[in-house]
């Protein structure tokens, strides 16, 4: 792997410009961009590049991602995650694990689904959870998520924890309201963690903190 991207894993309770911020000054460089963003509140692999190699950054963009997703059953907030209000509630009806997996199983495929209201995605120049922020009403677009694996984790009472492959540009959020509404609930994401970005492996990132203090 070329000295000029960086793997690092990223916290819960900043963002991935956040962890630009620190990099650049820890390491002295300005040119430095990521190869996709993660929410404050997910963790895991992001890929940093600098130098010459910020060319990358567009073919990285498009290289597909895994998640671990842990799901809350029966709430569903504004936002996708638990940091956003609950606008709705419905009763977990008793599932089986394998009701879960078949349900996984139907995942994988191409699905057109509405974006998050809080995502970055813009709409006439403004980012949508801009909009959300200011109580403005506007229609989320609706974009191609692909799913390329979905396995089944953990089950922890009302908790399900799931691996899910999918394409560039798909959000985990809409997914998990997704399974919720096909295991007869409704849902949203208690913890998101990225794994995977492509060959790139959570496993080779480093923390921020490995690179010493700030210069």
């Amino acid at each position: 792997m070329s000295p000029d991207l960086i793997l690092i894993d990223k916290p819960k309770g900043i963002s991935s410009f956040d962890v630009i911020r620190a990099l650049r000054k820890k390491l002295g460089i300005w040119k430095m961009g990521h190869a996709g963003t993660l929410d404050p509140n997910a963790t895991g692999l992001l890929i940093i590049a600098t130098g010459a190699e910020t060319k990358r950054l567009a073919s990285l963009l498009g290289l597909p991602k895994t998640y671990e997703a842990e799901i809350l059953l029966g709430k569903k907030t504004d936002s996708g995650d638990i940091t956003g209000v609950v606008i709705e509630e419905k009763s977990v009806p008793a599932i089986s694990e394998l009701g879960i997996k078949r349900a996984l199983d139907g995942l994988i495929g191409n699905h057109f689904l509405r974006v998050p209201i809080y995502s970055a995605i813009k709409k006439a120049g403004k980012p949508l959870y801009k909009y959300a922020r200011d109580g403005e009403e506007v229609e989320a677009p609706i974009k191609e998520m692909r799913v390329i694996s979905a396995f089944l984790l953990k089950v922890d009472g009302g908790v399900i924890s799931v691996s899910l492959g999918v394409s560039s540009g798909s959000y985990i959020r809409t997914l998990a309201e997704l399974l919720a509404e096909r295991l007869g609930t409704v849902g949203t994401v208690l913890n998101l963690r990225r794994t995977s970005i492509g060959d790139f492996k959570i496993e080779n990132a480093k923390k921020i903190e490995d690179f010493g203090t700030i210069k």
